[in-house]
């Protein structure tokens, strides 16, 4: 879902996200000392000391004993934990598909990200309007430390089933167009989809250079190419974003310099991001007709 925060709570979402970065880069920096200090197979006080403090510190409470600013008020506890089990689940997914690489310092950037999770304390039923996360009404939704949240999207009809449906894992995203996202994974016994019964044949797909596609019954579906339609106007704006940046780095960087730049970076961004939502929607239009047709 899409969501709009406010200036303030833009600032938590911001917080968050840092504190989540951070957690996951020093979960990445311990376990590369221990490894190294797990070399030294000889029986030091002082290595295994510090191995025994390293090893104590790879748990929440631990690491903002350790680290008071972690402690503030502002950071949802959550959050803290869901940054260890995602580094956890990094080596995980390592381990069982080294294609994946192992886990690696995460860099500042302007996507924001962090994770908490929906809880049910006291209720013996878990429905989408009475966890620590929940839906007030079609567009407004409920956070921990955020407060309320307008949304957009399609829970609309999520709201009219009227089975148990409990929230997860909560994610908030920032991308590089300034587009706030809130995001649930949800579960319940009840398929969410109904499934109906093909009524045609099977058909053959072959994807080419020449168009989108082509179908085993000789329908053509032509290539749209949205990059190429807007690639000179992103040519052109990428140019005064360089030159700007590099007029910025040899003289004194000024406060109105620096405020056309982020200006100017955030239209290259929109830009990207025009081109790649008309080819998911197109994509997905497309999906759906084949499906409904066949």
């Amino acid at each position: 879902m899409r969501c709009y925060p406010s200036d303030q709570q833009k600032q938590l979402i911001k917080i968050n996200s840092d504190a989540s970065r951070f957690i996951y880069n020093e979960m990445v920096a311990i376990n590369k000392e221990l490894m190294q200090l797990r070399r030294v197979k000889l029986p030091i006080d002082i290595v295994q000391d510090r191995i025994k403090q390293l090893t104590m510190r790879q748990n929440a409470k631990q690491m903002s004993n350790h680290y008071q600013f972690l402690e503030d008020k502002r950071i949802d506890s959550l959050t803290k934990a869901n940054a260890i089990q995602n580094y956890r689940k990094a080596w995980n997914a390592f381990r069982k598909v080294h294609a994946t690489g192992v886990p690696k310092f995460h860099r500042k950037s302007y996507h924001w990200r962090y994770q908490t999770n929906c809880q049910y304390p006291g209720q013996k039923t878990a429905l989408l309007t009475n966890g620590t996360v929940c839906f007030l009404d079609n567009s407004h939704v409920k956070v921990p430390k955020i407060g309320l949240l307008r949304v957009a999207g399609s829970q609309a009809r999520l709201l009219k089933r009227i089975c148990e449906t409990r929230i997860g894992t909560v994610t908030l995203t920032k991308d590089s167009a300034d587009r706030f996202f809130l995001s649930m994974q949800l579960a319940s016994d009840e398929s969410f989809v109904k499934v109906s019964k093909a009524t045609h044949g099977h058909v053959g797909i072959d994807l080419n250079t020449d168009n989108f596609l082509t179908d085993s019954e000789g329908n053509i579906v032509p290539n749209p190419r949205y990059y190429r339609t807007i690639k000179g106007k992103l040519a052109k704006e990428q140019r005064i974003l360089s030159r700007r940046q590099q007029r910025a780095k040899k003289n004194i960087v000024l406060y109105e310099i620096v405020k056309i730049i982020k200006k100017q970076r955030l239209l290259v961004a929109k830009l990207h991001a025009k081109v790649m939502n008309q080819s998911m929607i197109f994509k997905q239009i497309l999906a759906t007709q084949l499906l409904g047709y066949y």
